[in-house]
């Protein structure tokens, strides 16, 4: 039955990659706002590759930031309802330096095709469309019915589509969700995400003197920002990696005891995995769990940046009158962003030292997801990877999250399907980010398939 379909792909997989080079070349950068002309490029293209595809009421949503687009194919009888989730927008690409080829002029070379966003996430929800293309144009339908939804903020929280989805969830309903933005556990080992986590993103502001003070004249007496600022944040976390806040751990559920001997049988050595991924002295995080549970099963807290005084070049010896701190937290379920974020920002203001204002700012927030492995619908997935691949897919967690995936749970009470085709070695939100090129068509071969399994 699929064999026809298959040969199209085949036939047509000299098109399929031009055509995701050219997505490619787009600067689709949604945190930068001189990149906004270029979401709405993408967006563009985006729309045209549905239509092209054959998918109806294809349209772009304006939101509070860039488009939406959304197309649909809904005549199969009786069948299921699959909504398949994407995101057309890029981190941007520093350092450029460290850039091989430029990041959005994509470079086939290895096998592997080099740009920003080959596997974040334009190389992979690609495979959405040009699945759909496979079916439609060798069929009279798809055995499913279809929505495709894809946004241009998930780099950046993903505001807009989830304003859309509270609103508009009748005109979304479906069985199941289809995100392919993850990543294999191994090369030709295909995986199946059962888990993300969840995340607070804060901002803590230190307030000491009226304005920046002479180190000399005021140095002993003054209060720093950025001292008060290290001293919270050292209290944050102990020595053995422990979360420091009062109630943390409190709603943390433990994975069962099936779950974690599974994961013994992965292909995983923590050495190679600190020498080639990390690439590191050592490997750090809470003292009696593997490296595996500490990415995937344990919450975190960790500090991305301290902007506050002065790191120019020479000396200029002042003491700062603010600084910031920004950290997020990844949760684990059953941990709720709302009651993290409150025991934080309590934490934060016992811990001010005196002569300095503190506050926290909230950023974003995403819930931690798991999925029943056992759901039809994930099962449906896992039979689609093992005719593809000739070897049933493993079931892991990641260390990640996805926003949106979390409110398709709540709002559309739908279970998503995370199968993704990129690699641990794919450098997403790196230099050289790149994608297996057979990847990007065993991704497309096993959408392909999961639509026929998921009608079953």
């Amino acid at each position: 039955m699929l064999d026809p379909i298959l040969s199209y792909v085949q036939s047509c997989q000299t098109r399929f990659l031009d055509e995701l080079i050219e997505f490619l070349r787009i600067p689709s950068i949604s945190t930068l706002p001189e990149h906004r002309a270029d979401m709405d490029r993408a967006a563009v293209f985006v729309r045209a590759q549905m239509e092209a595809a054959g998918l109806e009421n294809c349209r772009m949503i304006a939101t509070s930031g860039p488009p939406l687009v959304y197309g649909d194919w809904l005549h199969a009888a009786n069948a299921p309802t699959i909504l398949c989730y994407g995101h057309y927008d890029v981190q941007p690409p520093d350092p450029l330096p460290e850039w091989l080829s430029q990041p959005f002029d994509p470079t086939l070379r290895d096998e592997q095709i080099y740009a920003r966003g080959a596997a974040d996430d334009k190389g992979q929800m690609f495979g959405f469309l040009k699945a759909a293309e496979a079916w439609l144009k060798t069929e009279s339908g798809l055995p499913v019915n279809l929505r495709v939804l894809i946004e241009g903020e998930e780099e950046v929280g993903g505001a807009g589509i989830e304003q859309f989805v509270r609103d508009h969830a009748g005109e979304l309903t479906s069985d199941a969700v289809l995100v392919c933005d993850t990543t294999m556990f191994a090369p030709d080992l295909p995986t199946i995400d059962v888990g993300l986590r969840g995340m607070v993103y804060a901002e803590v502001h230190a307030i000491g003197a009226a304005s920046d003070l002479h180190s000399g004249l005021y140095g002993g007496v003054a209060p720093n920002p950025l001292e008060a600022l290290a001293r919270i944040i050292a209290e944050l976390k102990q020595a053995d990696g422990k979360i420091s806040i009062p109630g943390f751990y409190d709603q943390v559920r433990t994975p069962s005891v099936a779950e974690r001997s599974s994961w013994l049988r992965l292909p995983f050595n923590e050495e190679e995995y600190r020498r080639g991924e990390v690439r590191a002295e050592a490997l750090t995080g809470e003292v009696g769990y593997s490296a595996l549970e500490r990415t995937w099963v344990r919450p975190t807290l960790e500090v991305h940046g301290i902007p506050g005084g002065f790191t120019g070049q020479g000396a200029k010896t002042v003491i700062p009158a603010r600084a910031a701190a920004k950290i997020s937290m990844r949760l684990v379920p059953d941990q709720r962003p709302a009651d993290i974020y409150a025991a934080f920002e309590r934490h934060v203001q016992a811990l001010a030292p005196k002569g300095v204002t503190v506050t926290t700012k909230l950023l974003n927030t995403a819930d931690p997801v798991v999925v029943d492995p056992d759901d039809r619908f994930v099962q449906a997935a896992a039979a689609a990877l093992h005719e593809v691949f000739g070897k049933p897919p493993v079931f892991v967690r990641s260390g990640g999250s996805i926003p949106i995936v979390a409110m398709f749970s709540g709002v559309l009470h739908a279970p998503t399907v995370m199968m993704g085709f990129a690699l641990a070695d794919c450098g997403a939100h790196a230099p050289n980010e790149k994608l297996p090129i057979a990847n990007y068509y065993r991704g497309i071969a096993s959408i392909i398939r999961f639509f026929a399994h998921a009608a079953r």
